[in-house]
């Protein structure tokens, strides 16, 4: 998280949305230290009460009544599937997808969607995610997976959604090579990649 921050030129962070528990999405959290120290005040962190319940075990010291000096300072506020919530005066809709048997969240603002570490979507979620003009997905791998979409159904997820531009992301080494890949893919889906910057 630090490095990202870094590389991309972040100078302020007005919120933190969690998609779900799970470390290689909740490890940099004691880095945003910097970004109280700078902002001179709480970072406000969306998350469903399962999340927010797996950050207090993980980073006990930072939610502890005796507030060591220097811990990073959190505001936490529970999300729901049922209930868009407005962040920095901008609408976000919870979309509901499962990884394995694991809820997940993804989010939707305005006309751009974002999921991760998804294998199956709902019909009512696809419904709550059609309409968006750019669309970003995981795809792990070409082979079955048991959590995560693989390129083709992923592919096929973004045809059924109808987005404009889809852009695939949470790719593994098992994919293939970016420019391979890259020629494999229909017009408006294309691999992410770090440091794409998207205009919204």
């Amino acid at each position: 998280f630090r490095y990202q921050m870094l590389r991309a030129g972040v100078r302020q962070l007005d919120a933190l949305l969690f998609t779900h528990e799970h470390k290689d999405h909740v490890a940099g959290l004691d880095d945003i230290r910097a970004f109280n120290f700078k902002q001179q005040s709480e970072i406000d962190v969306y998350a469903d009460l399962r999340v927010q319940s797996a950050l207090k075990k993980e980073f006990h010291y930072i939610f502890s009544e005796a507030k060591y000096p220097g811990i990073p300072r959190l505001k936490l506020h529970e999300i729901r599937a049922d209930m868009p919530f407005v962040v920095a005066g901008i609408r976000i809709i919870p979309i509901s997808v499962l990884h394995y048997k694991l809820p997940v969240f993804g989010y939707r603002v305005g006309d751009f969607t974002y999921i991760t570490d998804a294998k199956t979507i709902d019909a009512e979620n696809i419904a709550k995610i059609r309409g968006s003009k750019i669309v970003v997905i995981n795809a792990l791998q070409k082979h079955s997976h048991v959590s995560h979409l693989t390129l083709d159904e992923a592919i096929n997820l973004a045809h059924e959604i109808g987005a404009e531009q889809t852009y695939l992301t949470h790719i593994s080494h098992r994919l293939g090579s970016h420019e391979e890949v890259s020629q494999e893919l229909p017009s408006g889906v294309n691999l992410a990649f770090d440091g794409l910057v998207l205009e919204l």
